[in-house]
């Protein structure tokens, strides 16, 4: 599969200047447990080392949190927070989405656009449902250019994950 253009990509001319940003997707205590053991602490290292890089070089870090009242862990309790290895911050924009796409009826398009961001490198749980969905909606758009981070992706099936890495080609 061929990586997406840029955002207003056209024969002949100087694509825009890349502009990317993190979003870290439902990577909850509440949800980390369907990961398995190996894949899970992978792929929260390498989220965390990513964090750490787009920090050094002053990329925005989003925080995306899922939330379904049948059955998510509820807003403001332990479940529903990201695990403090993950090094996000309160500063760091938050968005809270009912569906998979973190697009679906969310700021996150505003956020993007205020902070000039064009590019997604996109990581957290699940590679097969979140994730993916979210890729596939800022693929879909002229405005992204989405990313995948191999091995900060995570699933219920580590088989599963590999294989969204794959056809995706995912960036490492």
């Amino acid at each position: 599969m061929a990586s997406p253009a840029l955002p207003q990509e056209k024969a002949g001319q100087t694509p825009p200047r890349m502009k990317p940003a993190l979003p870290v997707i439902d990577i909850q205590n509440g949800y980390l447990p369907m990961a398995p053991d190996r894949e899970k602490s992978n792929a929260l290292e390498l989220i965390k080392a990513s964090i750490a890089l787009f920090r050094l070089y002053g990329f925005p870090v989003i925080r995306i949190y899922n939330t379904d009242p049948q059955g998510s862990p509820p807003p403001g309790s332990q479940e529903f927070e990201f695990p403090e290895s993950a090094a996000v911050k309160p500063d760091d924009p938050k968005i809270i989405k009912n569906y998979g796409s973190a697009f679906k009826k969310t700021d996150l398009d505003k956020v993007l656009r205020s902070r000039g961001c064009n590019t997604l490198f996109l990581c957290g749980l699940s590679a097969v449902a979140c994730v993916l969905a979210t890729y596939m909606e800022a693929l879909d758009s002229d405005d992204y250019r989405p990313f995948l981070v191999k091995d900060a992706l995570m699933s219920h099936n580590s088989a599963y994950t590999k294989f969204v890495e794959e056809a995706f080609d995912a960036l490492s």
